[in-house]
């Protein structure tokens, strides 16, 4: 009996160095001088630029030296990203050039059953080892100490290229903005297709590039590059950045304050537009048949009309002869609808509290729906003068302190006036100080006939927890909480406006 397993080969080990290395320098910033020189032969055989093992040396960096690598770094990462394998050429490879019956014929002569057993392109996967290092070394070795605006900036950047590498847009991971960030090469966009299901693939990596790049933010001395203006051009809005600013708005004047409004605009702006597109169809009102529908070409309904006037079909002549035209109902009943979100301002609610804000804006510009917009911590404040501009609403939040939704709630309760025209959202993570009281009160309002929709998160990443104790009693009233992508938000009201 002979031994088939195939020995390791020369690209299993260089793959392995390249690995190594990486989990070397991700658990200690020191080098090891055995690996980096045996990785940079690797890197150098297979043609790749010795930048890839700098990690002070952007992917940006390389991709504006060597534009080629966009296309590989692109999808890098996902099932369909691994080297690719050419099926047919493999089959080509193995039979007659000339035989059109491809895989039927049995192959003839000796055979390699190593060649049979692995079709894997090793040295392709090499190239592969190399890129995912570099993607990986620059976005999860971050150090320590101080960060400077262009440590930030550039560290978002290639937290941009592992987010394309795993099929998504720039920022869809980390939460917030789906266009593609400031400092991103333009060679490539990371949108050749739909975005995978990654929560199976790598479980929490949204909320863990999150949090990287929240620490980074902390450990940046922001006012003193929000003073500069060249340093603060440098920084790209995100959502970590933007609590930072919300956080510290009161301590800033002057230069600083404008570039942090600046900033805080261009963040609002971007999610804005994402957010519009997915409201943008919305119908508002129930279709009124008691209106006669108005009898225009763009109402005329033809399938209707021509099954109501199948039966004067004239088979000798091939025509139909039409007796009355229908038309469909376009009027809309126009009772206004009135939208009431209640947002709780608490730190841990920052990512809901500026989605919701935009969202408000959004529906507030829509005809027949009338918006009021409460934020609250221990105390509530209306910004419904301002719920047109989330601009400006974002600037009159205070994030932090305590929580307390009974005092939101003596503010949400006059505003309804019609129960069944009404619906109520209400974003918290439920970590309440008066659990009972606050949740007697949402249920009259569930009875009463408003649509209440209490929600836990709607992130851009669909990420929150929310208290045990409200959960299960939002679900046995038959309300349950609505947590996850803030498309599930849009649904639940689009649906609501168009009853």
């Amino acid at each position: 009996m002979t031994d088939t397993t195939p020995a390791p080969d020369a690209h299993d080990h260089r793959r392995q160095v390249l690995y190594w290395r990486l989990l070397a320098r991700l658990f200690d910033p020191e080098e090891r001088a055995s690996l980096e020189a045996a990785s940079l032969a690797v890197v150098e055989d297979i043609g790749l630029p010795a930048a890839l093992l700098d990690p002070q040396v952007s992917i940006d960096s390389i991709v504006q030296r060597h534009p080629d690598l966009a296309a590989e770094l692109d999808g890098l990462m996902t099932p369909d990203g691994a080297p690719p394998q050419d099926d047919s050429a493999e089959t080509d490879a193995r039979t007659d050039p000339q035989d059109t019956t491809g895989a039927d014929r049995a192959p003839t002569g000796p055979q390699d059953p190593a060649v049979d057993a692995d079709p894997r392109d090793r040295a392709a996967e090499v190239r592969r080892a190399a890129l995912v290092s570099k993607v990986l070394l620059n976005v999860f070795a971050t150090g320590s100490g101080a960060v400077s605006a262009g440590q930030l900036a550039r560290w978002q950047s290639d937290a941009g290229w592992l987010e394309r590498a795993l099929g998504c847009a720039p920022g869809d991971l980390r939460g917030g903005r789906t266009g593609a960030p400031g400092g991103v090469a333009p060679t490539g966009t990371g949108l050749g297709g739909a975005t995978p299901d990654l929560s199976r693939l790598i479980p929490q990596i949204g909320p863990e590039l999150g949090a990287l790049e929240a620490d980074l933010v902390k450990r940046m001395r922001l006012r003193e590059v929000l003073a500069d203006p060249q340093l603060a051009a440098r920084l790209t809005p995100s959502m970590s950045l933007i609590e930072q600013l919300l956080r510290d708005k009161n301590n800033l004047s002057g230069v600083a304050l404008a570039n942090a409004k600046a900033l805080i605009r261009r963040f609002v702006d971007e999610v804005a537009q994402v957010l519009r597109t997915q409201v943008e169809k919305t119908s508002v009102g129930a279709i009124d048949r008691s209106v006669p529908p108005k009898r225009v070409f763009r109402n005329l309904d033809l399938d209707r009309t021509i099954w109501k006037n199948l039966t004067n079909y004239s088979p000798e002549e091939e025509r139909l002869y039409v007796d009355r035209l229908y038309y469909r109902h376009t009027a809309r009943k126009t009772t206004p609808q009135r939208l009431i979100v209640v947002v709780d301002q608490s730190g841990s609610m920052v990512d809901s509290m500026v989605n919701c804000t935009i969202l408000a804006s959004i529906f507030a510009g829509l005809p027949r729906v009338d918006v009021h917009l409460i934020a609250y911590d221990t105390q509530a404040l209306d910004l419904t003068p301002w719920v047109h501009d989330p601009f400006e609403t974002l600037l009159r939040t205070n994030l932090g302190g305590g929580t307390d939704g009974t005092v939101a709630m003596a503010l949400a309760q006059p505003k309804i006036a019609e129960p069944r025209n009404t619906v109520v959202v209400w974003i918290s993570d439920f970590y309440e100080w008066q659990s009972q009281p606050l949740f007697d009160s949402m249920a009259a309002l569930h009875r009463s006939g408003t649509r209440f929709i209490p929600v836990g998160s709607v992130t851009s990443s669909g990420r929150g927890s929310v208290n045990p104790w409200f959960r299960e009693r939002f679900k046995d009233l038959g309300t349950p909480v609505l947590s996850g992508h803030i498309r599930k938000l849009v649904h639940e009201l689009k649906t609501f406006l168009a009853s």
